[in-house]
């Protein structure tokens, strides 16, 4: 019998968490299945991580900060971290899922273990305020509600890929129209 890796299972039962929340949300996800896909028992889900509720918002501030660390906000080019936003959006699927299925489930109520993610956008809003006192970025919209705005329109293709193919087609050719639009509502958010 192998030793036993306490943290290489706490990476499966992650890793596992994640697919398992994206794809059926906090209310339907089951621990068990966790634990299967996991290839670990339902115990240690608990001992390491919690409830179900606590599993949940471990994963989600975990993969926020992932994307924090890997797409920080430029202000100075909005173009540029608009496509690598949409561009890691593509990447990691399961972060927009998780958002969504916590807007649905959740609403406006506040996850335990959300001090992190809130830090998180305090810093890209204060990016934002910092280039609005540099006169780089518009101060016609407060930074708050500025990031908000940019926020949800590079990342709204992604949320509703039945609109974006609807209104706007899906070859290839129609979702690059739809980034150089994105970008361009973007640019003229901003824009002094």
């Amino acid at each position: 019998m192998g030793a036993r890796d306490p943290e290489a299972t706490k990476a499966r039962i992650f890793e596992a968490a994640v697919a398992e929340f994206a794809r059926h949300g906090i209310a339907g996800a089951r621990i068990d299945r966790i634990a299967s896909a996991a290839k670990a028992n339902k115990q240690l889900i608990y001992a390491y991580f919690g409830n179900k509720a606590e599993l949940f918002a471990i994963v989600l501030e975990k993969k926020m900060l992932d994307l924090a660390e890997a797409v920080p906000i430029d202000p100075d080019d909005i173009d540029g971290w608009i496509d690598r936003l949409m561009d890691y959006h593509a990447a990691h699927p399961e972060l927009l899922r998780l958002l969504f299925w916590e807007g649905l489930e959740y609403g406006t109520a506040e996850l335990p273990h959300e001090s992190g993610r809130q830090e998180h956008y305090r810093h890209k809003v204060a990016i934002l305020q910092d280039a609005q006192d540099r006169g780089v970025v518009t101060d016609a919209i407060p930074a708050g509600d500025l990031m908000f705005l940019l926020t949800a329109l590079a990342n709204w293709t992604a949320v509703v890929p039945q609109m974006r193919r609807i209104l706007a087609g899906d070859s290839a050719a129609e979702r690059e129209r739809l980034r150089a639009s994105v970008k361009e509502a973007a640019r003229r958010l901003v824009a002094r």
